[in-house]
């Protein structure tokens, strides 16, 4: 089995595993900072129980084992949204449908605001990838609504840089009507999380364009 380093960081190590056409993408909390191993665990769990109600869903990885410290999922062929450009009115529509259909799984992605995180697949359909911030509820109440409203947002947003002429008039309003969390994100925690990612880890807005 051949295996490839993908990314690592604080959290510790992503490996792209297989061969032959056949791959899977590991996720290893083991060789995380000390100081870090119970939040790159709590993601873990995230991301773990997020793929678990997607099973079967295509368009997103599909999950093949986990245990305390590591995740297994499928691996996706394709390429980040900032790297394919797509100005297909195909791609957004599908991607659209996808994101209601993982919504109808009860589950809300919560990252889609980062462009590595949706991928152009070998035949153009998308998909979407690090489900480690995603959340699950069985109920979909009111926090979830608003999680999956979120989602739907930061989709369009892409739709608006790479296709703006096809966004409808209730596409725009959402658009802009950000949620009161988001605003309240925007304006007291993302201050916060960008200058713990970008200056004391190193990371960019397309960090993470390997992990498919």
């Amino acid at each position: 089995m051949n295996k490839e380093l993908l990314k690592k960081d604080l959290f510790g190590e992503i490996w792209k595993l297989g061969g032959r056409g056949e791959f899977e993408v590991l996720r290893d909390t083991r060789p995380a900072r000390w100081w870090l191993v119970w939040l790159a665990r709590s993601l873990l769990r995230r991301e773990a129980r997020a793929l678990a109600a997607l099973a079967g869903v295509d368009g997103v990885p599909q999950l093949a084992s986990t245990n305390h410290y590591s995740l297994t999922r499928s691996f996706l062929p394709g390429v980040p949204l900032y790297e394919d450009r797509p100005d297909r009115a195909q791609y957004f529509s599908d991607a659209a449908r996808l994101l209601r259909r993982i919504h109808r799984a009860g589950v809300a992605h919560n990252d889609l605001a980062k462009e590595p995180n949706l991928l152009v697949c070998v035949d153009g359909s998308p998909a979407f990838i690090d489900f480690q911030l995603a959340s699950h509820s069985r109920s979909r109440g009111r926090l979830f609504r608003i999680a999956a409203r979120e989602d739907i947002r930061h989709l369009l947003k892409h739709k608006r840089t790479y296709r703006p002429d096809l966004l409808t008039s209730r596409e725009r309003s959402i658009l802009d009507s950000p949620t009161i969390l988001s605003r309240a994100f925007m304006s007291l925690i993302k201050p916060v999380y960008l200058f713990v990612t970008r200056r004391l880890m190193g990371w960019s807005d397309r960090e993470g364009a390997a992990e498919r």
